[in-house]
């Protein structure tokens, strides 16, 4: 079956080939998108929806979530906004309350928060491990987000459990659990931070999921100036994530990552995205992400959600899109564009097919995957324009409408 969508507002594709176009219509085939060009052109299709004057954009592409939890963290949260700092210890709160939970609890709670972060616009979505902290555990939370999500991230390097000697639980992440989990993951990160993983400790786990096969990811720089960039760098891992405290050193080393890119025609030999998840800065009250200084020095950018339980309890990306624009000095379209194809080129689906036979998201062009964001409103600028109100009005993923 073929759906045309027409009267399309603005039709902001982030695909170099068109655009932001006005008056346009797009036609979806299966899951694919099969013509995007103006209204009048059209061609038939076997289904009409009229947009009537609203903007359409790619559904958002969530790269860093961490979905597969239990448990309530709000008295952490609360003893935050009383003046205490955050440290990587409350995690270990969701460790013990998502071991106590049945497969069934662990399941039903991640559709759905997957089916809210849908509802609000995401089409394509990556979620990690983290939460089980032991073999048994983190296999399991891989073996279910491999069930709800569209990218799935091994996480054992969260957080070391208590009690625990570092460097043998280190040992099993790289070991015995990397094993366990690997059928279900495409993905490796780690928490490279005081309180987290050490800079040795981290590379360790880095060059241990690297020989397995899984691409890279790093958490870093969030609590202070740290070796995650320069780690990330140097394991050519797809992102970093958080980086809110940046040498100009460290921005010149993810800039240099992009040397080999180009930009114009998206080929070459890509860098390591920045990450930044401003939902998350608001609720640990740290310094926000330099996103504005990250994009003018030539790094490509990302925009995430970070949902979790303890420090960005949120599944709206639009929220950290407003957020981007109103307080990190991004443009909407600039912000818009992280949140989309950023965030798709952070997971290596921003054009193609992939191995899977999966099409590329991120971006409205012919042949990609069919994930659309239609909003209650004229154009994209009404995210930043008019904060906090529900702007989704319909949402189609992979040429199915979900909204």
């Amino acid at each position: 079956m073929s759906e045309l969508i027409t009267n399309i507002g603005e039709l902001m594709t982030q695909d170099r080939g068109h655009g932001t176009r006005r008056n346009a219509a797009v036609v979806l085939e299966g899951e694919r998108i099969a013509w995007i060009g103006d209204a009048v052109h059209a061609p038939a299709a076997d289904t009409v929806t009229d947009a009537q004057g609203r903007a359409v954009l790619p559904g958002w592409v969530d790269s860093h979530s961490h979905l597969i939890f239990a448990g309530d963290r709000t008295a952490e949260f609360e003893a935050r906004m009383a003046g205490e700092s955050y440290s990587a210890g409350g995690i270990a709160v969701s460790v013990n309350a998502t071991r106590a939970a049945g497969d069934y609890e662990l399941t039903r709670l991640a559709l759905g928060r997957v089916a809210e972060a849908v509802s609000q616009g995401t089409t394509y979505l990556e979620t990690k491990t983290g939460y089980g902290l032991d073999v048994e555990h983190e296999a399991r939370s891989a073996r279910i987000a491999a069930g709800v999500a569209d990218e799935v991230t091994y996480l054992g390097a969260h957080l070391v459990p208590a009690g625990s000697d570092p460097d043998e639980y280190t040992e099993m992440v790289c070991g015995t659990m990397l094993e366990a989990v690997r059928p279900y993951v495409k993905w490796a990160d780690v928490f490279c931070e005081t309180g987290a993983f050490t800079p040795e400790q981290s590379r360790r786990v880095l060059t241990a999921c690297r020989d397995a096969g899984l691409g890279l990811r790093v958490h870093g720089n969030q609590l202070g100036p740290g070796a995650g960039v320069e780690l990330a760098v140097e394991f050519g891992a797809a992102s970093v994530d958080h980086v809110n405290f940046l040498t100009d050193s460290d921005v010149d080393l993810l800039a240099r990552s992009w040397s080999g890119w180009d930009a114009g025609r998206g080929t070459g030999e890509r860098g390591t995205v920045a990450t930044v998840l401003p939902a998350c800065d608001l609720s640990t009250r740290q310094p926000l992400a330099p996103a504005r200084k990250l994009l003018d020095a030539g790094v490509q950018l990302a925009i995430a959600s970070n949902c979790n339980p303890g420090t960005s309890y949120t599944s709206s990306v639009a929220f950290c899109v407003t957020t981007a624009v109103l307080q990190m000095q991004l443009s909407v379209h600039e912000a818009v564009r992280a949140a989309t194809w950023g965030g798709a080129l952070a997971l290596y689906r921003e054009s193609g097919v992939d191995e899977d036979g999966r099409r590329a998201v991120g971006s409205i062009a012919v042949g990609h995957r069919a994930d659309l964001h239609m909003l209650k409103a004229p154009s994209a600028t009404h995210l930043a324009y008019r904060p906090g109100i529900p702007l989704t009005h319909a949402v189609w993923r992979a040429g199915v409408r979900a909204v």
